[in-house]
């Protein structure tokens, strides 16, 4: 009979399973419910009947075991009473593992629902009893013990337990039933129905008989006093809180500012409002801190708001503990970073050294130049941080989530599009490290602009021109450009500088080499060995080309230099007795004074005279009868 229900249950779970209809109707789901319920009282009578079997062979087993004392002397007949205890025992054990099976299969469709009519739990129901669900089972049992509660005249000594035919049932005073517990009630709990009624009844006066002495006018008196005494002592800790932070203002704002070698960030109004803020801001945390962890406190004295302690403290103490774990959790990959990091810094360090001492020069390797070690080791350095964050990323907290990886991939791109002139200033700067076209210094010049360069980076140069403006370059526009570098040669074979003196063909050419090396002879800054020397440049129509070179050791004031010669070459060629002129002029000049200054003209020098031509008109000359043309005279008077 017992294979028959169990056949019947499996029927019934297994068309469940298969039903086709749509969730979400109402008479799906009251097709649903009503077999469940079914289901659930099909199990629950099964197990009925195997808990009345086992009763049943319970009392055979007794009267067996009865028997077989009374027929000790007749072997066949014990043998006989032996083997139907046994079979009792064995179907015993199979009865006890159909009743396991059949609890678990109401576990999994059944649920448990509570009985808490204040705030603790006092029990759960599981069975279903008649057409009353679990879920209204429970919820009767909590209205009828608050009914009890709010009854001012009920006594708690009034409860009974009656026994009925298939259960025990709960009592106040013979007409008021509280609950009923059933058979199934009790197997699913592992115990016996009166066991169980004997256990909730305790539970339900307890909890009666804690509410009413919670809620006692003495204890209402003493909680409204706590509250007054904690509320009291928030206010004492506030007054506390702003007394302190008005002593720490005294004593930071007596400061004149922040100085911090020999540099200084904020002034002395500034300091002050930037104190006055901060301690204003952390102030106000702190009392609205006080004030949350107080009111945990608060909500403990009242039994209606004690569930909301746990929830305020759980909001402080939940993330703290988060953060807490997360921080004990990520401590090997801690020890990781600070091991790669580590390492990478004191190899950072040996080669920093290793460049120093080639910077210095202590150090020679062939075919690798001094001025090399610097740029070369920032190179080195930055590859090596780089491969540490490559190799540290993945034990970074958060490095696999989503949005660590999305704030990866966006200055990824910010990056790519902002930065490829800097890429290219960067890349430009690299090649003309190596190139050494210059070095800081140097005397240069780029396109229109010339001075002494007075900073390189991987981006830009800096140069400093003779107005001592400060010129920035890229490192790009650089590379694409012609530079000149004056101080390249200057220590080994000096720099050449030259300028060049256009004076007609009437002066000799052999005085003019030797006006034009006297003025360079004399110049400060011009090397006496190699001596300077002219070239003739060209030969033009009224002037001849004279070009002075000399050797100076100083580039970056050549500047000065060639103002020199060339105040030199003005005094030489005057006391030359040459005219620096343009010939052009001189040709026509016609009697105008010499543009040499007088302190170097002869004491006898007089200005050349005027030249001037006097012609006849031809019609009187033929009145005097004379010949075509001959009339013509030249007079020419020299006029002082």
């Amino acid at each position: 009979m017992r294979y028959t229900y169990l056949i019947v249950i499996i029927v019934f779970y297994i068309v469940a399973l298969s039903s086709n209809a749509q969730p979400g109707t109402a008479i799906d789901s009251l097709k649903r419910d009503s077999l469940r319920r079914d289901t659930i009282q099909m199990a629950e009578i099964s197990l009925l009947q195997l808990q009345e079997q086992h009763l049943l062979d319970s009392l055979v087993k007794i009267s067996l075991e009865q028997e077989l004392r009374t027929v000790a002397g007749d072997p066949k007949r014990t043998r006989e009473l032996e083997l139907k205890i046994e079979e009792i025992e064995r179907a015993d054990s199979l009865r006890k593992i159909e009743e396991l099976s059949k609890i678990n299969q109401l576990r999994r469709i059944s649920t448990g629902y509570p009985v808490a009519p204040f705030r603790d739990i006092l029990f759960y129901v599981y069975a279903w009893v008649g057409p009353f669900k679990a879920q209204d089972r429970a919820a009767g049992i909590t209205q009828r013990i608050k009914q009890l509660y709010n009854d001012d005249f009920s006594n708690l000594d009034s409860f009974k337990i009656i026994k009925s035919e298939n259960s025990y049932d709960i009592f106040y005073k013979n007409d008021f039933p509280v609950t009923s517990v059933t058979n199934v009630d009790a197997l699913w709990l592992n115990t016996t129905n009166e066991q169980l009624a004997n256990v909730y009844l305790t539970r339900i006066k307890s909890a009666i008989q804690q509410e009413r002495e919670e809620n006692s006018l003495t204890n209402w008196l003493n909680r409204i006093g706590l509250v007054a005494l904690i509320i009291l002592g928030l206010a004492i800790v506030i007054f506390f809180i702003n007394k302190l932070f008005l002593a720490i203002g005294k004593f930071l704002s007596g400061k004149a500012g922040i100085t911090i070698a020999n540099i200084k960030f904020l002034s002395g109004p500034q300091y002050k409002k930037l104190v006055s803020q901060v301690l204003t801001i952390v102030r106000i945390v702190m009392i609205l801190l006080t004030v949350y962890l107080a009111l945990p406190l608060l909500f403990t004295v009242f039994p209606v708001t004690k569930n909301l302690t746990n929830t305020l403290l759980g909001w402080v103490i939940d993330p703290a503990k988060s953060i807490l774990k997360d921080l004990l959790d990520f401590l090997p990959n801690l020890f990781t970073i600070l091991i790669v990091y580590f390492f990478t810094r004191y190899i950072i360090k040996a080669i920093k050294y290793f460049a120093n001492e080639v910077d210095a020069g202590r150090i020679h390797i062939t075919g690798f130049h001094q001025d090399f070690a610097k740029p070369t080791f920032n190179i080195v350095r930055f590859l090596l941080y780089a491969f540490m964050l490559v190799v540290i990323f993945p034990y970074l907290p958060g490095s696999s989530s989503p949005a660590f990886k999305g704030v990866s991939v966006f200055l990824g791109l910010l990056l790519s599009l902002g930065s490829s002139s800097a890429i290219n200033n960067i890349i430009a700067g690299l090649v003309i490290t190596y190139m050494r076209p210059f070095k800081i210094g140097d005397r240069i010049q780029i396109g229109d602009v010339a001075g002494d360069v007075i900073e390189k980076t991987m981006l830009v140069i800096r140069i400093r021109t003779i107005k001592n403006e400060d010129i920035t370059v890229p490192n790009s526009t650089l590379l694409s450009s012609t530079t000149t570098n004056f101080s390249a040669h200057v220590k080994e074979q000096g720099l050449i500088i030259h300028t060049t003196v256009t004076i007609g063909y009437d002066v000799p050419w052999k005085e003019m080499h030797k006006a034009l090396i006297n003025a360079a002879m004399r110049t400060e800054g011009v090397l006496k060995e190699p001596p300077p020397f002219v070239l003739q440049t060209s030969l033009d129509d009224f002037f001849v080309s004279y070009q002075i070179n000399a050797y100076i050791r100083e580039a970056n004031i050549q500047h000065i230099i060639y103002s020199e010669l060339h105040q030199n070459i003005q005094d030489c060629c005057s006391e030359a007795g040459i005219e620096i002129m343009s010939p052009h002029y001189t040709s026509v000049r016609d009697g105008n004074t010499t543009s040499i200054p007088e302190n170097y003209r002869p004491k006898d020098y007089k200005p050349d005279a005027f030249y001037v031509k006097q012609v006849k008109d031809e019609k009187e000359n033929e009145k005097n009868d004379g010949p075509p043309g001959s009339t013509l005279q030249e007079v020419i008077n020299i006029v002082h």
